[in-house]
């Protein structure tokens, strides 16, 4: 009995990391990096929602991308749907608001989000254009 028992915990406790590895798993490909969004914005391959505020907008942001602020991401997306089954990459300062924007299209049914790891930071310290 003691070793079923041994057994049982064990299982569990495997169990348990193999959910959070499968997790972790996923969460990473909900991940893109900022070269590898500009390489598929270039080749017209995905689009690029910048979630700032206006005036974040209006001082710099990356050309070709679609502004909508995340408090106005719910009642603008009907603006989307003709991107709905096409890649989408979102997009902030630093990747929190954009994963949040992220969060927001998957639950209204995009399939195919990606968050820009490190956001307009990382962007600009690759090196890559902005206007």
């Amino acid at each position: 009995m003691r070793n079923f028992l041994k057994y049982c915990r064990l299982s569990f406790i495997i169990s348990l990391l193999s959910c959070n590895a499968v997790k972790a798993g996923t969460d990473n490909l909900e991940l893109i990096s900022p070269q590898d969004a500009s390489a598929l914005a270039a080749e017209k391959k995905a689009i690029i929602i910048d979630v700032r505020e206006d005036n974040e907008w209006n001082s710099v942001h990356i050309p070709g991308a679609i502004h909508i602020p995340l408090a106005q991401l719910n009642s603008r997306l009907p603006e989307l749907q003709s991107y709905k089954n096409s890649a989408i990459i979102t997009q902030c300062r630093s990747g929190t608001r954009s994963a949040k924007a992220l969060d927001i299209l998957k639950s209204a049914g995009f399939n195919h989000v990606q968050n820009m790891e490190g956001g307009l930071i990382a962007w600009n310290k690759a090196g890559l254009k902005t206007q």
